[in-house]
Order: C-alpha cells, then sequence, then structure tokens
C-alpha cells in the first residue's frame, strides 16, 4: 500500500478526514496525522510517505512551507491542498510545487475519494517509468553481478532509500510465466507490486528483481537460531501471498526465488546472486512455487537411476513406445521434487551424450538434427521438466524416423511404400489401396511392414506426418490449423491428438518452447 500523511490544525477536522473514505479501500494507509507544518515534517523524516493531504493556514509552519520542506527532499510525493474559498488564491502559489489537487472546505467525501485516486494513479505511473528510466540510465545487471566500477555503484546505491533502524531487507527473483500473460497484464503486475511496496528492478521481460522490507520484531521469544528461522518465514510468506494475489487476481503462474535477507544495499547483488542460483530449482518445483534456501537445503543428493543400456536397446530396435514410456516415466515418476535440481541436469546430460552416440554411430550427424552442444543449450534452457521430457521425446522419435529410412535391409516392395509416404503423405493413404497398387494381400504387406520398419503402416504415416508438421511449428509463423490441414489432417483436434501421442506436447506448447 501507499502511504498517506494528514495535516490539519483542528483535530476534529482531521479525524474527520481520516474517517471519510475508505482510504485502505483505495490501495492507500495513513501512518500520520499531524497538527502543524514543523510536526508534519518530523514525522515525515522518520517515515516518509506517497502522499500528503494538508491543510494550508496552521500554526507554527504552514502547508506551503512543509510543501516545500518536502518537495526539496522528494520529487515523488504527490500533495493534495486543503482550503477555505476566501484562502484560495493564496494556496494557488503552490502551484510550482507539482500540487495534485486543490479541495475547498467543507470537504466533499465523493471528491476527496477522486482527488485520492487520482494521485494514486499518478504514483504508479511515476514508479513504473522511474523503473524503465533506472533501468535505462543504470547497468542494473552489470551492478548486480558484481562488474560496475566503484563510482558507478555509488551512483546506483544512492538511489535507495535510508535504511532504518531495525528493518531487514529481502531481495526475490520472480520468473513470469509467459504463457499466462495477456495483453496489457505486466500494467497490473506492476500495479498489485507497488500496492505491496515492493520495489522492482526489470531484469527481462518476464524475469523481475523485488526488493521488500521488513521489520524486525524485537518481542520475539527464543534464540537466535529460533528467531532466524521466524524472520525467513515471515519473509517467505510474504512473497508467497504476492504470488498467490497475482494468480487469484490476474491468473498470472510466477516462480519465485528468495536470497538471504541483507540490512545494507551494498549486499543486495550477493543477494541477487543466490536467488538467481535457485532459479533452477523451477525445473523441479515449476510455476506456483515459492523458494528459499531452507526449502531447498534437505533436497536428496543421490543419483537418478537410469539405465542407459536399456534405452539404447529400445531406440536401436526401433521400439518407439517403449522408449517414449521409459522417459515419461523417468522424469514423472523417478524424479521427485526432493531431488536436488543438479541431479536432474546429469540425468539430462547422460541421455544427450548417448542420443549423441547414437547418431555418431549411424552417422546421423549429417541429417536436420541438434548436435550435442544444441541437446545442452535445450536441457539448460528448458522451463521445467515438462519441458525436458518433451524435448528428449521428440528427439528420439527423430532418431527413430531416421533409423527406420536409412536401414538398407527393406525388401524393395517396403522401400517403394515408404517412398510413396514421403511423396504423398497429404493424401488418404492406407495399407488396403498400396496393396492393391503392388499386387499383395494386405494383410501379408501389413505383416511385413511392422517386421522390417518396427511400427505399423498407419503408425509409420503418422509418423511422417507429424514429422513434418513439427518442422513447420518450429520454423514457420502459420497458424497450426493450417498446418494440420497441411500435412494432410482434416481434423484439427484428432491431429493435435496424434502429435502429442508422437512427441509427449501438443503442437501449441512445441510452439511455446521454442519461444523460449
Amino acid at each position: 500500500m501507499k502511504k498517506v500523511m494528514l495535516v490539519e490544525d483542528e483535530e476534529l477536522i482531521l479525524q474527520g478526514i481520516r474517517n471519510i473514505i475508505d482510504w485502505e479501500a483505495l490501495g492507500l494507509e495513513v501512518v500520520h496525522m499531524a497538527h502543524n507544518g514543523k510536526e508534519a515534517l518530523s514525522l515525515w523524516e522518520k517515515e516518509p510517505v506517497d502522499l500528503v493531504v494538508t491543510d494550508v493556514e496552521m500554526p507554527v509552519m504552514n502547508g506551503l512551507n512543509l510543501l516545500r520542506e518536502i518537495r526539496g527532499r522528494d520529487e515523488r510525493v504527490r500533495f493534495v491542498i486543503l482550503t477555505g474559498y476566501d484562502e484560495f488564491e493564496y494556496a494557488r502559489k503552490a502551484i510550482p510545487l507539482d500540487v495534485e489537487d486543490y479541495i475547498l472546505k467543507p470537504i466533499d467525501e465523493e471528491q476527496l475519494e477522486a482527488v485520492a485516486k487520482k494521485a494514486l494513479l499518478k504514483l504508479r505511473e511515476m514508479d513504473r517509468d522511474n523503473a524503465k528510466d533506472m533501468e535505462d540510465r543504470i547497468g542494473w545487471q552489470k551492478f548486480l553481478e558484481g562488474g560496475s566500477s566503484e563510482e558507478e555503484q555509488k551512483t546506483f546505491l544512492s538511489l535507495f532509500p535510508r535504511v532504518k533502524k531495525a528493518e531487514l531487507l529481502s531481495a526475490a527473483v520472480m520468473k513470469i510465466d509467459s504463457r499466462s500473460m495477456r495483453k496489457g497484464d505486466m500494467s497490473e503486475l506492476l500495479s498489485i507490486l507497488q500496492e505491496e511496496a515492493c520495489r522492482v528492478i526489470h531484469l527481462g521481460t518476464d524475469t523481475l528483481l523485488l526488493i521488500d522490507s521488513f521489520q524486525i520484531d524485537y518481542t520475539w521469544n527464543g534464540g537466535e537460531g529460533e528467531t532466524a528461522g521466524k524472520i525467513r518465514g515471515e519473509i517467505h510468506s510474504r512473497f508467497s501471498c504476492l504470488q498467490n494475489r497475482l494468480e487469484s487476481e490476474l491468473g498470472i503462474f510466477t516462480f519465485i526465488s528468495i536470497g538471504p535477507s541483507f540490512t545494507d544495499y551494498e549486499k543486495l547483488p550477493d543477494a541477487y546472486r543466490e536467488a538467481m542460483r535457485m532459479q533452477k530449482y523451477r525445473m523441479l518445483d515449476g510455476y506456483g512455487s515459492c523458494v528459499d534456501d531452507n526449502h531447498i537445503r534437505n533436497r536428496e543428493s543421490k543419483d537418478v537411476a537410469i539405465d542407459e543400456t536399456q534405452l539404447r536397446k529400445m531406440i536401436l530396435q526401433k521400439d518407439r513406445d517403449g522408449a517414449i514410456n521409459y522417459i515419461e516415466d523417468l522424469f514423472i515418476n523417478n524424479i521427485r521434487k526432493d531431488t536436488d535440481v543438479n541431479n536432474l541436469y546429469q540425468t539430462a546430460l547422460k541421455i544427450a551424450m548417448l542420443l549423441w552416440d547414437i547418431k555418431g554411430e549411424y552417422k546421423l550427424e549429417e541429417k536436420n538434427m541438434q548436435d550435442l552442444s544444441d541437446m545442452v543449450e535445450g536441457i539448460y534452457g528448458a522451463e521445467d521438466i515438462f519441458g525436458l521430457k518433451a524435448m528428449f521425446i521428440s528427439e528420439i522419435s527423430e532418431i527413430i524416423t531416421y533409423l527406420h529410412t536409412e536401414n538398407s535391409a527393406y525388401t524393395p516392395v517396403v522401400k517403394q511404400i515408404m517412398a510413396e509416404v514421403q511423396k504423398n503423405y497429404r493424401e488418404e493413404l492406407s495399407l488396403k489401396t498400396l496393396a492393391y497398387k503392388y499386387h499383395m494381400n494386405a494383410s501379408y504387406l501389413g505383416q511385413i511392414f511392422q517386421k522390417e520398419v518396427g511400427c505399423s503402416f498407419t503408425q509409420y504415416l503418422s509418423n511422417i506426418k507429424n514429422g513434418i508438421a513439427k518442422d513447420l511449428i518450429l520454423n514457420t509463423n502459420r497458424r497450426i490449423n493450417d498446418i494440420a490441414q497441411e500435412v494432410g489432417y482434416t481434423d484439427t483436434s484428432y491431429f493435435y491428438r496424434k502429435f502429442k501421442q508422437c512427441y509427449g506436447v501438443s503442437p501449441a506448447s512445441l510452439r511455446e518452447m521454442k519461444k523460449y
């Protein structure tokens, strides 16, 4: 919430301003109430506010002098002037001080609420603009990664407010699931973050660094370790509640990793780097999770069991279903959430090496397939475990398809049928019509095809169609419905079902993964 200070020398009017509208419902919190400018300035110096609603004529220090003092310290604060009719020309002297609006006494409830909303909107716009300007002006990434000069660091640190006594700071990296974002959602998201008093640093189109403050409660009982645990729990709870709000109000899914707390902004880069280190746990925990060091400390470090010999055998025997089911079982059933994410990456790298060995052994490197560096990049770029699984299922399907095509042991009639499929996959092909064309018994031809190719004719035709569709999805911007028609599927829902059976992921999800 944005903070508000009310200043009025008459106590009855001051209480009336406090209670005439529901400030909290507007996203505003009244933190100070003062009876003159001097008292107000003293309160502001202890705890700055975002909006000041003040009378003009007051004893000790009037409203205009109060505005000048605060404006000299902070250009962002918004002001609303309360004035009587005969004081209005006097109040107009505040125009150069960038006053938000003027309200004549007696105060009208609806007018005060409208002006408060206007000031709040202005604050949000200024914060968004400031965040963007700061991102453009300062090398945030360079500073956070420890690459800026000493002079640049001083400039950067001067932009942060002074840390108050007993104030603890926390930093978290928020990764946004782009698939859950709609046009205009980012503005709403930033507004909520501002309401929650989070300072936002843009690290990328879908990555934000959030900085929040936390007041230490010295009344907590217990030892140092117990108190630290309570603080960690409070910080984690705060970011989790923020995450839940984004999901419930906007339908936006995020993954938040929280770095260690600190009391000096010079420690922000350390907290950022630790939070970034924990971002890799998005692979296991997925969007909708919020993790800190306490949540990942006790994860198991033992290796994930993978039988490379068995997987290799299924691929070389062209057992597509067996290999895909093995990958499904490995990533979805055998890799648990409490596993250390480094073991997941080690397992994925073992599979990538196995597939690369098979490609080298059967001279498939020259084909239009991923090389080892592409697969490694795909492993570390995958959004979650499901994206990783889909990548390997797609690669295994490609290898098996090429092994079918390259096998020289095919009989002439099977080679002819495979060539027919490659050429005329868009047409209504069936084993029965092809058997008639080649003067063979359909049942017998089906048995030969299954034995030599390792799958039924229907499955082979589906694999060819889906392989071509996959290339079009990844390498063109054509609509998926049009791609389905292009490869011979008249029913788009049937195409989705067959494609997912082949690659373990829907056509739309595959295109989203390509964006990442």
